[in-house]
């Protein structure tokens, strides 16, 4: 199983970065994996990939180099792990 090189600092809907909050993207080769630990948070994509609604039991998946946003629905919090392989969920 793949261990995160890296993981964000936990956010909250007041804390969650501006640039999380518009479109951006992975670089190559990394894999990001969007874990909400508490409420509810949309993931969208720019490629046409059908949005994720994001839960505690339900992260979503983030390619090398797919661009995207979150958007939080309501109190949450969560963080983001990223990988050199992709992860499993």
């Amino acid at each position: 199983m793949a261990e995160p090189y890296k993981v964000t600092p936990v956010f909250d809907q007041d804390t969650l970065p501006a640039g999380l909050r518009r479109e951006h993207r992975t670089k190559a080769g990394v894999w990001g994996l969007v874990r909400v630990l508490e409420g509810r948070l949309r993931l969208s994509y720019a490629d046409g990939t059908p949005e994720r609604m994001l839960t505690p039991a339900a992260p979503g998946l983030i390619r090398p180099e797919q661009t995207h946003l979150v958007e939080p629905l309501g109190l949450m919090s969560m963080q983001v792990e990223f990988y050199e392989s992709e992860p499993s969920a």
